[in-house]
């Protein structure tokens, strides 16, 4: 059952009529019970919440920290084609927490504290929107254009203040481009204020017991300071599509508007050697093409869009 203090918040939020705390509440009792292991509750609970319709991808800023942004999160794990180990690892994360009482009971912790790390357009993001979906919890971006400030000791305050709703609120928080305080302190280029902002996240992040999910994600794990690592419960690394991967992005976005198509290996060793996301535009690109034009999907155009972004890059490590 619910706990007194969700409850009141519940109550609090209808009588307020503010929507999007009351189903923000509701997918922490849904979190709530799915740990206590009433799993068919909280999918009942939750299949009720989906029925409310969501205007925009993204809600709106919190009223307590307008450093965090809430995101709806739909994305199903097995929509996310990442590797074979990344998937496990994700697996290993879920299953950890819907089962943190039980290592509780022996003083074991489930994992919580994650750091993402790959080529841009690999999944990272991605994996944070399918982690809050399959958890049944709230999904909060930390916006870092607000978070990070040029007046001293300013942003390690904000920080302050995002790690107060991590602990007072249950939910997934995304740190996004993270190396933008995760830099190594002694780098050259780093500034004394920076290296402040990196002490007090670490400081923060040790001192965290909240029962939120904390993800951090870079694209370049190198400039990240060595003392981060041990800080996290997990690290997992992300890497362009292999040829099983592309294969399956390709057939997965196209299956409803070319049901007979199946990419050749020609097709798909071309595409991996752009990212996840780039597979994904791809598609989008032909897609449009069918609808504006009535121009069915083939071989030789999917190849050539392919092409078209492979010569772009190019072009640009050339100049």
């Amino acid at each position: 059952m619910a706990t007194s203090e969700q409850l009141k918040s519940l109550i609090k939020a209808h009588i307020d009529c503010e929507d999007e705390n009351f189903k923000t509440v509701v997918l922490q009792i849904v979190a709530y019970e799915a740990k206590l292991g009433h799993t068919v509750l909280a999918r009942e609970i939750k299949t009720l919440l989906d029925k409310f319709s969501f205007n925009n991808k993204i809600l709106q800023l919190t009223n307590q920290n307008p450093m965090l942004e809430l995101r709806k999160s739909d994305i199903r794990f097995n929509e996310l084609i990442v590797s074979e180990e990344v998937h496990k690892r994700i697996y290993r994360i879920l299953e950890e927490f819907f089962n943190s009482k039980k290592l509780h009971d022996y003083g074991l912790k489930n994992r919580r504290k994650i750091l993402l790390e790959g080529a841009p357009g690999t999944g990272k993001t991605m994996t944070a929107f399918v982690i809050a979906h399959e958890l049944h919890l709230p999904l909060f971006v930390v916006q870092m254009d607000r978070l990070v400030t040029k007046f001293l000791g300013e942003t390690s305050a904000k920080l302050r203040e995002v790690f107060d709703s991590i602990n007072s609120l249950t939910a997934v928080y995304l740190f996004d481009e993270f190396d933008a305080i995760g830099s190594n302190r002694g780098m050259d280029n780093e500034v004394g204020e920076i290296r402040r902002v990196l002490n007090s996240f670490l400081q923060f992040l040790e001192q965290d017991r909240s029962n939120s999910i904390i993800i951090a994600a870079t694209n370049n794990k190198r400039v990240l300071d060595q003392a981060l690592f041990r800080r996290f419960d997990d690290v997992l690394h992300y890497s362009l599509p292999s040829a099983n991967d592309a294969e399956k992005l390709l057939t997965m976005k196209l299956v409803f508007f070319a049901k007979d198509f199946v990419p050749s290996k020609a097709l798909i060793e071309r595409a991996i050697k752009l990212s996840h996301a780039e597979i994904v535009n791809i598609c989008d690109d032909a897609i449009k093409r069918l609808i504006l034009e009535e121009h069915e999907i083939t071989e030789e155009e999917l190849v050539a869009l392919v092409d078209e972004r492979l010569y772009i890059y190019s072009a640009q490590e050339a100049y």
